[in-house]
């Protein structure tokens, strides 16, 4: 069944994307639905099971750790309560789905600080609610789920009437959408195995007739600083927990189930002797990772909870000695994978006069361009995951990236609205001192790090760091890749189009002209600084004649220009 409800989330995720509400070229929603159920999926593959309890725990497994973008974590959450509402279950009749459903819904909900109606959540709502109902008239599994994906597709044509920019630009929710795919392939599985496939006719009346190519997404690359990262300044004896553990308690082999397990107190006893500690709970499996000094008396106190395996353990001083050797090699900053980074081998040369065992603050930020991450790296900044609209780093990511830094406090600037939420969850997984500053774009992303000060106490950065990313107006400049109209301006695809914030202020065949009316919209209001961050189209030329128009037009404006190489948008500003 999720099968083929991914197999048809997949096949569509183009046509997802193509309803974004803005016409950009790096519309995302399709393609963050569909890594987050690839994820989900590829975990359900490694463990396979007949048990529908155990089938939906691993797919909820692999959803949550490779959710990305808000309608990924809100994937995520759906089919976690689904899950553990179906906890325990070798097979499930209608009562039992239809409760699964609603859980879901009731997880995601909570999962959003502010949950908005018109968007995957009413779809699925109105889907879950449907259900309740219906499962009291039927014990047919097939059917509940028909009139399922019935109710999603008739909320989903409502979206408009709830979203009012939906209806302006003429689309329905791209979530929404998702979600649908996923239930129509979750139906034609069910009907399939019933032998009623051919009875049954599709709802979705949007979907293209054909099958959508889904493009390659390259996994986010973490890059470290030379020099100014955490782990830069740890001096091999200052690693006090220095056996890097992890491992697996399953709680269903030899007899360990019925003996009761307080994840909060077992963090608790892990912490007595040991840091860096991630514990998830899946029902009858546990998985525990722990720097400690001791790890005999970590597999101890876990022997009465189950079952250990998979067990790992590194000596990180051996590795930190050894990688020390290999970083006199390279002096330069380089890219390196998340995996990499986690294994030790972007740890830089330790600068004499410069060893503690953990720097006071570290600083997760996500940029796409390999300027605008250097301009960050040389901000304070230590790690640097790339992404953007299209390429979202997942819960997974961050929780690698935290772990890998050697920080009391991290914090995290996702510079995309798209990536708050999975930042959060990571943050929450995690169980280090973590704070994400909700930046939306990569200008409240600089202005936050500039806000940034080593010497004062994570609060006061917080408070600081929020409030000069408030400060900041953003602006950027993209492609149009359809015709529609949006708040009174007419877009044609192939036209420039001029982003303040959040809103569409003016389309323009001409780059030129479409960066004039935009930085005019952005300066009614006032502004004395300037910052232009240009892409890799952006050509030396137009940027010299931009300038020379703003000087013109803005003789008291400081202006700044800096090498950003973003793709997609050959302009970005910063006003202050």
């Amino acid at each position: 069944m999720a099968l083929l409800g991914a197999d048809y989330l997949q096949r569509n995720a183009e046509y997802v994307n193509a309803l974004n509400v803005f016409p950009v070229p790096d519309g995302d929603t399709g393609t963050n639905m569909n890594l987050t159920m690839s994820s989900g999926v590829s975990e359900l593959r490694n463990k396979p099971s007949s048990s529908i309890g155990k089938a939906t725990e691993a797919l909820s497994k692999g959803l949550l750790m490779g959710a990305r973008g808000n309608s990924g974590v809100i994937l995520s959450q759906l089919f976690r309560g689904f899950s553990r509402s179906l906890a325990g279950l070798e097979e499930a009749g209608t009562a039992q789905l239809a409760a699964a459903l609603q859980y879901g819904v009731d997880l995601a909900y909570k999962a959003v600080v502010k949950p908005v109606e018109g968007t995957i959540l009413t779809v699925a709502k109105e889907a879950a609610k449907h259900a309740v109902q219906y499962a009291r008239r039927t014990n047919d599994v097939v059917e509940l789920m028909r009139e399922v994906h019935q109710k999603a597709h008739e909320a989903l044509q409502r979206t408009p009437d709830l979203l009012p920019v939906l209806k302006q630009v003429g689309v329905v929710d791209s979530g929404g959408q998702g979600l649908v795919f996923i239930y129509e392939g979750f139906v034609r599985s069910l009907a399939e195995l019933d032998g009623n496939l051919d009875s049954y006719s599709m709802a979705s009346e949007a979907a293209p007739p054909e099958e959508v190519a889904v493009p390659t997404v390259a996994p986010p690359i973490i890059r470290k600083q030379e020099l100014s990262s955490a782990q830069s300044r740890l001096s091999t004896e200052a690693i006090e927990f220095l056996y890097d553990m992890e491992f697996f308690i399953n709680r269903k082999l030899s007899g360990h189930t019925g003996a009761f397990f307080d994840e909060s107190a077992y963090k608790r006893a892990l912490g007595k002797d040991g840091d860096s500690i991630l514990v998830i709970t899946e029902d009858d499996i546990i998985k525990v990772h722990v720097h400690t000094r001791k790890p005999g008396d970590v597999l101890n106190l876990s022997l009465p909870y189950g079952e250990l395996t998979d067990i790992h353990i590194l000596n990180m001083r051996e590795q930190h000695r050894d990688l020390l050797e290999h970083e006199q090699e390279n002096s330069t900053i380089a890219d390196f994978s998340a995996a990499e980074l986690l294994a030790g081998q972007a740890v830089p040369v330790t600068p004499p006069g410069q060893v503690f065992e953990k720097a006071p603050f570290g600083i997760i930020a996500v940029a796409l361009g390999e300027g605008i991450a250097d301009i960050f790296l040389e901000n304070e900044v230590d790690t640097v995951l790339s992404g953007g609209q299209t390429m979202n780093p997942s819960t997974e990511d961050f929780v690698k990236a935290i772990k890998a830094l050697s920080a009391e406090h991290i914090y995290i600037l996702p510079n995309n609205g798209n990536i708050i939420l999975a930042a959060e969850q990571a943050a929450e997984l995690s169980e280090r001192s973590v704070t994400v500053i909700p930046t939306r774009t990569i200008p409240q992303g600089l202005a936050a790090v500039l806000a940034f000060k080593e010497d004062e106490t994570a609060e006061r950065n917080s408070s600081w760091m929020k409030n000069a990313a408030e400060q900041v107006l953003s602006g950027q400049v993209t492609k149009a890749v359809r015709d529609t109209t949006i708040e009174g301006v007419d877009i044609r695809a192939g036209h420039f189009i001029g982003i303040k914030e959040k809103t569409i202020v003016v389309s323009n065949a001409d780059l030129l002209e479409a960066c004039q009316s935009l930085i005019a919209s952005m300066l009614s209001t006032g502004g004395d600084l300037l910052t232009i961050l240009t892409g890799e189209e952006a050509d030396a030329a137009e940027t010299a004649s931009l300038c020379e128009w703003i000087g013109e037009q803005y003789p008291e404006l400081e202006l700044e220009v800096q090498k950003g190489g973003q793709p997609l948008y050959p302009y970005v500003f910063a006003l202050e």
